[in-house]
């Protein structure tokens, strides 16, 4: 206990568990990313949630872990030299966890960097803009009468999904027969923007059925069904 005790975030969300992994999130598409991969691996984890309701998201406990009040972060007691490791940002947490249990991502070079420049596609471009469809299809933006910008944000996302769909087209997942990190990143926002969003007729996802059917793939394995809940509200 003695290390973790070491960081502010530990005395909002108290570890009962001080040799395990700290994970501080909301069940939201980027926050899901890092309960899956732990998931996945099956690293031993204790989820913390991170209420935006009572914005505990910029508190100074939490702003001392991550200073961009963003979910998810991580609080690892075994990090690399056996020192505590904090960390913050969904896909560096991926990079991290991948690295660390030598799982979802491939281990030839050549293949490594093909993987990460597609979680950078989802960091980049599909995490943004599909967040963007978002709010103007469903929160505030809604209700602006100019639709120009939400008709942008829905071409590039259709356009972002064409890209995802010839991906996909002779291939189980987007780096080919083996899930990685990408895929862990890149469909829990197809599912949001198509389910929470409810924008799936506003991009036409009936154009895009390889999308369609990994999607289908990712969400019948066990251990994302289980992220996909993590952290429980209360």
């Amino acid at each position: 206990m003695s290390g973790l005790l070491a960081f502010p975030i530990t005395r909002k969300w108290p570890p009962r568990f001080a040799d395990r992994l700290q994970l501080y999130s909301l069940p939201t598409p980027n926050g899901v990313k890092a309960s899956i991969m732990l998931e996945e691996t099956g690293l031993p984890y204790e989820p913390h949630l991170v209420s935006f309701d009572a914005q505990e998201q910029l508190s100074p406990e939490f702003l001392s872990l991550n200073p961009n009040n963003k979910i998810p972060a991580i609080l690892d007691p075994d990090g690399p030299g056996g020192r505590p490791l904090p960390l913050f940002e969904s896909g560096a947490i991926l990079l991290y966890l991948a690295e660390k249990t030598g799982r979802f991502l491939p281990r030839d070079p050549a293949d490594r960097y093909r993987a990460i420049q597609w979680l950078m596609f989802q960091v980049g471009g599909i995490g943004p803009m599909f967040g963007q469809v978002g709010f103007f299809n469903k929160f505030a933006g809604r209700d602006y009468e100019d639709k120009r910008p939400r008709d942008r944000y829905a071409a590039e996302a259709k356009r972002l999904l064409r890209v995802l769909d010839k991906q996909l087209e002779a291939q189980p997942w987007i780096c080919g027969g083996e899930y990685t990190i990408a895929d862990i990143a890149t469909f829990p926002w197809v599912r949001n923007l198509i389910g929470f969003y409810e924008a799936g007729e506003l991009v036409g996802m009936a154009d895009f059925p390889n999308v369609m059917r990994a999607l289908e793939r990712f969400l019948a394995r066990p251990a994302v069904a289980r992220g996909l809940e993590i952290p429980k509200s209360g």
